[in-house]
């Protein structure tokens, strides 16, 4: 069974967010692991109302915002996706970390 790990990580900060990805990939890639990305993702512009205050009526201008998202996934190495799992991230970068069991073709 070979496993994937998938890697997004997203932030509104776009070269925090760049050089976070840049340096998780160097990492996998110096330690010998097979790394497919960094996939990028469309900016995602977000847009959110805030009120005065806790009644309806008089608000204030909406709050508008970006957010950048990169995918990176390895393949194998679980000892490498597990060490960037643990890896310390700025706070500014949202990461999510998926694992998939995906079996060789021709095995059942």
């Amino acid at each position: 069974m070979t496993f994937v790990t998938k890697l997004t990580f997203q932030s509104g900060d776009q070269a925090v967010l760049r050089e976070t990805v840049d340096s998780v990939t160097e990492t996998v890639e110096r330690k010998g692991a097979q790394c497919k990305g960094p996939h990028t993702e469309p900016e995602q512009h977000l847009s959110v109302p805030q009120n005065r205050t806790l009644q309806p009526g008089s608000t204030f201008p909406s709050w508008d915002y970006s957010v950048y998202e990169h995918r990176i996934d390895i393949h194998g190495s679980e000892h490498i996706a597990r060490e960037i799992g643990h890896m310390e991230f700025p706070d500014s970068v949202h990461v999510e970390i998926e694992v998939e069991q995906q079996q060789p073709l021709g095995e059942n």
